[in-house]
């Protein structure tokens, strides 16, 4: 399992051209799913997120986690973090879980997440063809990827 995290001050998703979630302060985290990725996985990946220290202190040192800074999450399945890269130029998906896979995983990360950060999180629809909007503050965008996690 991927996750994208980017620091935001503010963020949304629209769908057909309908805002469908927005945030503001707080992480913005695409989430792409694995083949063979499991609730572990999921399980890693949210506390990660719900505990990476990215928002400054009061001496602007980044001390302080999501819930520390009185911040939200907007969480937005992305498929295309799995991609493969390695040959030619047309990126390839076979990493990426098949949507009766991936879904449940998402769900889950949702609930994991709404647990860990007390229910501030909106999402966008998993499978649908999203607009994300963001100004990542910082800039702070920081990669996890659960299989590296050791």
């Amino acid at each position: 399992m991927r996750a994208v995290i980017q620091r935001v001050s503010t963020a949304a998703v629209g769908i057909r051209g309908n805002e469908v979630a927005r945030i503001h302060r707080g992480l913005l985290v695409l989430l792409g799913v694995a083949t063979g990725d499991t609730q572990e996985d999921a399980e890693w990946i949210c506390g990660k997120v719900a505990r990476m220290r990215v928002f400054p202190d009061e001496e602007g040192v980044m001390n302080l986690d999501v819930n520390q800074a009185g911040g939200e999450i907007l969480l937005v399945s992305q498929f295309t973090l799995q991609a493969s890269t390695a040959k030619g130029n047309r990126p390839s998906y076979v990493r990426a879980a098949r949507p009766e896979t991936a879904n449940p995983l998402y769900l889950r990360a949702r609930q994991l997440l709404c647990e860990l950060v007390r229910q501030r999180v909106k999402v966008g629809e998993f499978g649908a063809d999203m607009q994300v909007s963001l100004t990542n503050d910082g800039p702070v965008t920081i990669l996890l990827d659960s299989r590296l996690k050791d």
